[in-house]
């Protein structure tokens, strides 16, 4: 059984002479990503080879590890692979990192998936990226290893801004603590969670609030920390306007019964049980915090979504 699967976003006419690839794990692809992606379509262009990402089915030290926990995802592979698409690469190989895979050395790597699996015929290294069991190897040993297999090895350019050190994991802590601002500085875009509504506790109904229930599709993604953001909401082919409550709801008082409430301004139709909805979250409006009561709650529901319509109405 093959250990990757491939994507192509090319049609079969286009079968290149060989490939440009890079390999990392890619998650969030941010603004960083994307500036790596756009040196390895250069690249690719002034040799006659196609860009291929490689990446992998979950991170490799998820694959290995025994819990859960580590890391929270910014992007389910479905939106991965979509993003990568949008960037412009011609394939992405998505590898199954297990343990065989683990053991093998950047130079077994480099032969036995590179060069023969894949057809790479030049890699782009990540400035400060390592593969292969050898942690100790480096640029040097890839440029060694490359002229010995046939593999042209560069290095990249590394991505500079001048206030803001963009990365994976300061995106993650941007978005634990709520700041889905500077998250979205980081990625480019609006962070997303999508997944399908369920059944809540109908409170948001009873206050004249109803609200779409989102169980996110993917367990590991990270959602961001408790509070009110203004978002944009598409669900059955429309978008709309929606404040969205994460939290334990403690004017309720749902005990640890985390949610995600969306309240879709504007929206008069029926219950959208079932339906697929995405979240792409803008900005933060307030924390989560407890009411005297449902009244003091309500008069806040009101002035939150009175936030999110001037928001979106700001040039």
């Amino acid at each position: 059984m093959a250990n990757y699967t491939f994507h192509s976003f090319r049609s079969a006419a286009d079968a290149p002479q060989g490939y440009c690839a890079t390999v990392g794990f890619f998650d969030g692809v941010h603004r960083g990503h994307r500036y790596l992606i756009d040196q390895l379509k250069a690249e690719a262009a002034q040799r006659g080879l196609l860009p291929l990402v490689i990446t992998f089915e979950e991170h490799p030290r998820l694959a290995l590890s025994h819990t859960r926990y580590w890391p929270e995802l910014l992007t389910t592979n479905t939106q991965k692979l979509h993003l990568l698409e949008q960037a412009g690469v011609a394939a992405v190989a998505m590898l199954r990192f297990d343990q065989s895979m683990s053991m093998l050395t950047s130079r077994e790597f480099m032969q036995q998936m590179l060069r023969e699996k894949l057809g790479v015929r030049c890699l782009l290294v990540g400035y400060d990226h390592h593969f292969g069991s050898d942690l100790s190897a480096g640029y040097k040993d890839y440029v060694r290893y490359g002229r010995e297999l046939g593999i042209e090895v560069l290095r990249e350019r590394p991505f500079e801004t001048a206030d803001l050190r963009i990365s994976s994991s300061a995106t993650r802590r941007f978005l634990t603590g709520g700041n889905v601002e500077m998250a979205r500085a980081c990625l480019g875009r609006p962070y997303l969670l999508e997944g399908i509504v369920v059944e809540g506790h109908h409170a948001g109904t009873l206050m004249g609030y109803p609200t779409a229930n989102l169980k996110p599709e993917c367990e590991e993604q990270l959602v961001p920390g408790r509070g009110v953001y203004a978002a944009r909401a598409e669900i059955g082919g429309f978008t709309y306007m929606a404040m969205v409550n994460i939290g334990w709801r403690p004017t309720l008082d749902n005990g640890g019964d985390q949610t995600i409430e969306a309240h879709l301004l504007d929206y008069t139709g029926g219950d959208l049980y079932g339906q697929r909805l995405k979240l792409h979250f803008y900005r933060r409006v307030r924390d989560e915090r407890r009411f005297s009561g449902i009244e003091a709650l309500q008069a806040q529901l009101a002035l939150d979504a009175d936030c999110v319509r001037k928001l979106f109405s700001e040039p």
